[in-house]
């Protein structure tokens, strides 16, 4: 119990940082005075890299490191991390380097630079680590010591509990923000996370690490491409019994399929050399259930294009959302509210709308109806369009305040428009994110991987999901994690291009220094119409994945069917955000 209070006071503290992260836009442009699309490209590495990193971590953990050796990494690395971001801000170092010590431009220097530069990566590999780790660590010590009746489900309300989350988020919400100094402001959660590193650290010598590192499935990936291309010259047989599985009905294993016959060369038996000695080779050698294991990955490449876009407009909310925010009037009468309050109702329409449309799918329009998910997602990136829409409509309104009252070159002043304009956007947004995340878990959830789980004795359950831990399927909320990644680095780009269009003619570029003389509304409407495109693709991309599964899954699985299987069983549903349980 002792570990697992420590792996508790990690939690708490990354609900500190997460919340002072937030504020890192803020942060940049009313004290290093960045322009807001230099600010914003700071903002977004942390946050991709955050949404990148899972995926690379988990490559590690299965293939070298294991959760604890990846949970004391990411704590270390976002320890560090906040404390040089802390360290960048200008009173801390100002005798040191000779600097002066107020929040102006001016006393940023080049350590102050590269101080931040080095923080960013940092925290984005330490957060990543630590909400990724988390709850499968305290899942590993209940089984290794012998808690079975602990699942998923209560291991993330035990390390994220009710009571403590609703304590530490009200200090982080309503206490945080009226520290004034950004020295104290992001040096509070790195003495938290400080404290809370060295509480974990302290487990080093009494914790057993009783799981090793098995391998990751993304290996099997390379392993494929490899043996695959290293027989590039060699005929596919035309039966496929021809090529190399290892038949045992114990074994996890999946049918072949006839979709991209090119990998199949990866299990093709070749006549120079015994099957032993081809055995021993693993990447010039694999079995038709890996092979097919990469087939599927490599099938979702075409849809998990069309999710870079949502990425785009998930980075908004993280740059210029909150710039906007940060220049608004946050009182109420005469009641200040911070600004961080917004982003807590954000990240409950997120959680709330992730858990709605969960429901939805099971109890509603159930598993059996494959393109139910489809349909979330579509509407999701309506959500997407709408939010673009309204924080378009937003600016324009907010741009006319600025006009109205002269405040176009007085970028200090706050404007006479209340900050909770803002919050219908906000609003949209954790509603887009969440129906996302939970309508794209559910549409990859292998359901013919669920029907033979179902179809098992119980005698055979406890090895098939042994074996099928190597399967691609539990690695799908790291790849999507990871596609979005790349839509907020994407942002970046995209920011760019648009400025350079925009200022083709001799036109103003709609990204100048400071908010009040850039034109957002327009780079919003832009989001709009991208995203309109972007979800006809994605219809047309997902109805033909879909039709093409389909046919796949008949060859594998005839008319088998959930109605047709008399066992129930538990299924927990795990993506990057979100985890859901049911019985069958």
């Amino acid at each position: 119990m002792a570990t697992y209070g420590r792996v508790l006071v990690l939690a708490w503290a990354d609900i500190l940082a997460v919340y002072a992260m937030w504020l890192l836009m803020a942060y940049l442009t009313d004290v290093w005075r960045l322009e807001i699309a230099h600010a914003s490209t700071i903002v977004a590495i942390l946050w991709g890299l955050f949404a990148l990193f899972p995926l690379f971590q988990a490559f590690l953990v299965d293939s070298l490191t294991g959760t604890y050796g990846m949970l004391f990494i990411s704590t270390a690395s976002f320890s560090a991390g906040l404390g040089l971001l802390t360290m960048s801000t200008p009173p801390v170092l100002a005798q040191h380097t000779g600097s002066c010590s107020e929040y102006k431009p001016e006393c940023i220097g080049q350590p102050q630079k590269a101080l931040l530069y080095t923080a960013v990566p940092l925290i984005a590999f330490g957060l990543a680590g630590n909400l990724t780790c988390c709850s499968t660590f305290i899942a590993e010590r209940a089984n290794t010591t012998g808690q079975t009746n602990v699942t998923w489900k209560n291991c993330v309300w035990f390390v994220y509990g009710d009571l403590p989350r609703l304590i530490v988020t009200l200090v982080a919400v309503l206490g945080l923000p009226y520290v004034n100094p950004w020295s104290l402001r992001f040096g509070i959660p790195a003495i938290c996370t400080l404290v809370a590193t060295l509480l974990f650290f302290s487990t080093l010598c009494s914790y057993k690490n009783n799981s090793k590192a098995n391998g990751s499935p993304l290996t099997i990936l390379f392993r494929v491409f490899v043996a695959a291309f290293s027989k590039l010259f060699y005929r596919i047989p035309t039966d496929p019994k021809d090529l190399f599985e290892i038949q045992n009905p114990q074994r996890y294993s999946v049918p072949h399929t006839m979709s991209l016959r090119c990998l199949d060369k990866a299990a093709i038996v070749t006549p120079t050399n015994t099957l032993e000695e081809q055995e021993k080779n693993k990447w010039r050698f694999c079995r038709v259930t890996e092979v097919e294991e990469t087939k599927k990955v490599v099938r979702m490449v075409p849809l998990w294009t069309t999710f870079i876009l949502c990425g785009v407009v998930k980075a908004v909310g993280y740059t210029y959302f909150i710039e906007q925010l940060n220049h608004m009037n946050p009182k109420v009468g005469r009641l200040k509210v911070p600004l961080v309050v917004i982003i807590w109702l954000y990240e409950q329409a997120k959680l709330k709308f992730a858990e709605l449309s969960s429901v939805v799918f099971i109890t509603c329009l159930g598993l059996k109806k494959p393109a139910a998910p489809t349909f979330g997602i579509a509407a999701s990136m309506m959500l997407a369009i709408l939010c673009c829409i309204t924080a378009a409509k937003v600016e324009s309104r907010r741009l006319g305040v600025v006009q109205m009252h002269g405040l176009v070159d007085k970028h200090d002043e706050r404007l006479p428009m209340t900050m909770f304009w803002l919050l219908p956007q906000f609003l949209l947004l954790g509603a887009f994110e969440g129906v996302f995340n939970s309508s794209a878990g559910f549409f990859f959830v292998d359901l013919s991987s669920v029907q033979r789980f179902l179809s098992l004795s119980p005698g055979s359950i406890e090895r098939f999901v042994d074996q099928s831990q190597v399967s691609m399927q539990r690695y799908l909320g790291f790849f999507l994690s990871g596609v979005w990644g790349v839509g907020i680095l994407g942002s970046i780009l995209s920011v760019y291009v648009v400025g350079k269009i925009s200022e083709k003619g001799g036109k103003m570029n709609w990204f100048q220094h400071d908010l009040n003389q850039s034109r957002l509304d327009k780079y919003y409407y832009t989001l709009a119409w991208l995203m309109a495109v972007n979800l006809v693709v994605f219809i047309v991309v997902a109805v033909f994945y879909r039709y093409k599964e389909s046919k796949l899954k008949d060859e594998e699985l005839g008319d088998v069917g959930f109605d047709n299987v008399n066992v129930t069983r538990t299924l927990t549903l795990n993506c990057c955000c979100w985890n859901y349980e049911y019985n069958y």
